[in-house]
């Protein structure tokens, strides 16, 4: 019979405000180890499909899974009948009738998952499309909260380029009040300015900033000093020429020092020598393991969130 209480997460815009507060609270609980006792997916099978490279995603989804009491199936990349021509919604259909949950990492867009999340039995998970990383957002925002006790008025330089990860950072952060997000991307390599518009209208409504410019000059203080690897998952460049444009945009001692206090985050993986030298991302400031930790604690938060095991409307708590 078709299941109610199923939630997609398919982009961090599917989310209310008190839905991302209580995903971000979640994570941070479990990376507390406040829920280990927890096995709201006892009953649950879970498929993972990914068809680009993961070590973090998968294996946090995986594991958390498991931890979590649910059963695992896993497909590559060419393990389902969508390469012969089956359409996804009919695949989303079959998957459902036997499936609770499936974590999903696709070539494409976002309107994939979306096909997958069309019928009623069965969550759907972006675990990264082309233009978004939703759980990646989440991961980050439990760090930020687990370092500094709040995310209200914390300040994000962001360098590198307007990718996934970073147009699902500029969709959550923005919703809370008081934050800003400072992007510095090369020129030509900017945030969608579809995401950019969208989180200039959550920063409206929180009373948070976004703002980009193309260049790493008169930094901002920050917080947080974040940055991506250039060579997105699964995408190439046009530009023979394109680490040129990139080059300044590392982020080495010399932009630490222009942000004094700030920690280091990274999604991993990370190029030493390109977008981050090893004295940052191996020195004191960086929390880029500790956050990697943490999509393990957030993937436990969401897969609970999708499967219904707490009501969404449930006021959350900081860990």
């Amino acid at each position: 019979m078709p299941r109610s209480d199923r939630r997609h997460l398919i982009s961090v815009d599917d989310l209310t405000d008190r839905e991302l507060r209580w995903l971000v609270h979640r994570g941070a609980q479990y990376a507390a180890g406040e829920c280990e006792d927890a096995r709201p997916l006892s009953d649950a099978v879970v498929g993972v499909l990914f068809r680009k490279t993961s070590t973090r995603t998968r294996t946090a989804f995986s594991a958390g899974a498991l931890r979590l009491g649910g059963q695992l199936i896993t497909y590559g990349p060419g393990d389902l009948q969508e390469n012969t021509g089956e359409s996804s919604e009919d695949t989303g259909d079959v998957l459902s009738r036997m499936l609770d949950v499936l974590v999903a990492r696709t070539a494409g867009s976002t309107e994939e998952l979306r096909a997958y999340a069309a019928q009623r039995r069965m969550a759907v998970i972006n675990a990264m499309s082309a233009a978004e990383h939703p759980t990646q957002a989440l991961t980050d925002l439990t760090t930020m909260l687990g370092r500094f006790g709040r995310i209200e008025g914390l300040r994000v330089l962001y360098a590198g380029e307007g990718n996934n990860t970073a147009s699902a950072l500029a969709l959550a952060l923005s919703r809370f009040p008081g934050t800003e997000l400072h992007l510095r991307t090369p020129p030509g390599y900017g945030l969608d300015p579809a995401f950019l518009d969208r989180a200039r209208v959550h920063a409206k409504e929180s009373g948070a900033l976004i703002e980009e410019r193309h260049h790493m000059a008169d930094l901002p203080q920050a917080d947080i000093v974040y940055t991506t690897r250039w060579q997105t998952t699964g995408t190439t460049k046009p530009d023979p020429d394109w680490r040129r444009v990139f080059a300044p945009f590392r982020v080495d001692a010399a932009v630490l020092a222009a942000c004094p206090g700030a920690v280091f985050m990274h999604d991993l993986p990370a190029h030493r020598g390109d977008e981050v030298t090893g004295e940052v991302l191996d020195g004191p400031a960086s929390i880029a393991f500790q956050q990697a930790e943490n999509k393990y604690h957030s993937a436990r938060a969401v897969l609970e969130w999708c499967l219904g095991g707490i009501p969404a409307d449930r006021p959350c708590r900081p860990a």
